[in-house]
């Protein structure tokens, strides 16, 4: 460790956002840097690359009005830190922690690194207590779980922004009127939005009833910021699980913009791309998001996730999508047939999967007869859903009236217990409104 900031101006070229510095010694990967225009604005940077005494560095933000003569860099021997306090809730940021609501900065308690540090694993505890997100198809058949993550896949055209709004708006914990309600926090993180989508979020944060933190990324943003954006959200989140005992649920949208980024860092570091121009390593990067949901024993508060992951080209075996799942324990996936059917949350449940549902159902959790609901629904639609083939063929028809009856019950299950336009629906709701599907159509309930 350095006792003092070294400050070079041997910047031997500037190529947009990217300065190549000569003559540096004693850096390391991730420094942060402040680069000292010759008008007197300072910016700060990161290292991206190290090559014998050459350093790259990105600069977080536009590199217009610097010149390789007058030009310094200072680097710091600091890694980025998040400034941590209580202060930090119900404000907006930006991907660099500064203030986007026009409120001033506050005074922080302390900082810490943004990468943080796994979790021991012998530490952890399992994953347990339901989160209600006010959706039917996540909480009746696809339950969420407190230290669980669990992806939403969707593709180009779906409305995963409307249903992660929904669930910023209407998430909360098992009970938490009565008890608890301020001990739920949502920690949001945006990546790579355009103005119009920001506009459609920040209405969106006014009408938020829980607690929340935001971190928003516009899509002209510097690249570095959507690689730092969901550090700082995730430091923010610890902070508050695991220090003052709150059970925090963070969305981040869009990881395919994270993963972009990602490519294109490693493109300016000249990297050997792997599958499809993506860097090797983005399995352990994403990891390394991912891995920092959970819940420790003998300890309050929890870390749960929720990020949205839009397949290119509605391909699930793409890298990102792919690679998320095998990080996960599950996946919600939207679905473009039931979206042009106007079917709002348009979530197909039979490719969908919570690995952990099963520890967050059930007596004194949700209810008795929640998983035997479920299994039934599931049961009665998958076998309508396959039926859909058959009619395609031989016609209506020409089925029995038992293969009729699936088939009329899989098109009211898709109607009226996955369709739920803008309703919030609580799991005693949910539940109801299944038991109500198997009397109409007269089937054993259980």
């Amino acid at each position: 460790m350095r006792l003092a900031e070294h400050s070079y101006g041997t910047i031997a070229s500037i190529q947009g956002p990217l300065l190549f510095v000569e003559q540096v010694v004693s850096v390391r990967m991730g420094e942060v840097v402040k680069i000292h225009f010759p008008d007197g604005r300072e910016m700060e940077g990161e290292v991206l690359k190290i090559e014998g005494d050459t350093v790259l560095v990105q600069l977080f933000g536009e590199s217009r009005g610097l010149d390789v003569e007058s030009t310094r860099v200072v680097f710091s021997d600091a890694v980025k830190q998040a400034p941590l306090s209580l202060e930090v809730l119900d404000r907006v940021y930006n991907g660099s922690f500064q203030p986007l609501d026009g409120m001033p900065m506050f005074i922080p308690e302390r900082r810490v690194p943004v990468t943080g540090y796994p979790l021991n694993p012998v530490a952890r505890a399992r994953p347990e207590q339901f989160i209600e997100t006010g959706f039917s198809t996540i909480d009746g058949l696809n339950t969420l779980v407190k230290g669980q993550k669990l992806p939403i896949f969707s593709s180009a055209g779906l409305p995963s922004r409307e249903i992660a709004a929904g669930i910023l708006k209407n998430a909360r914990l098992a009970g938490a009127e009565e008890e608890g309600a301020q001990r739920f926090t949502v920690v949001f993180v945006a990546l790579g939005l355009t103005y119009h989508e920001y506009s459609f979020y920040r209405r969106t944060l006014e009408q938020m009833r829980t607690s929340f933190v935001a971190f928003i990324n516009l899509a002209d943003d510097p690249v570095v910021e959507r690689l730092l954006a969901p550090r700082f959200g995730l430091t923010v989140a610890e902070y508050l699980a695991f220090e003052h005992g709150m059970d925090v649920l963070v969305v981040i949208t869009d990881m395919t913009n994270y993963c972009d980024a990602l490519r294109e860092v490693s493109t300016a570091r000249e990297e050997l791309p792997g599958r499809r121009g993506y860097p090797g390593y983005m399995y352990s990067d994403l990891a390394s998001l991912y891995e920092r949901a959970g819940r420790i024993k003998d300890l309050p508060g929890s870390v749960t996730q929720i990020p949205v992951v839009t397949m290119p080209e509605d391909d699930i075996t793409h890298p990102i999508p792919d690679l998320t799942g095998y990080i996960t324990e599950g996946q919600i996936v939207l679905s473009r047939e039931l979206h042009q059917k106007g079917i709002f949350p348009p979530v197909d449940v039979l490719p969908s999967l919570s690995r952990l549902m099963q520890r967050g159902i059930g007596e004194g959790r949700t209810r008795k007869d929640h998983r035997k609901i479920a299994n039934l629904l599931y049961k009665h639609y998958a076998k309508g859903r396959d039926l859909r083939s058959l009619e395609a063929i031989v016609g209506r028809d020409g089925m029995t009236e038992a293969d009729r009856l699936m088939l009329d019950f899989a098109e009211t299950f898709e109607k009226e217990l996955v369709h739920q336009g803008s309703t919030r629906r609580d799991i005693q709701q949910t539940l109801d409104a299944g038991l109500a599907l198997f009397a109409r159509f007269k089937l054993e309930a259980g």
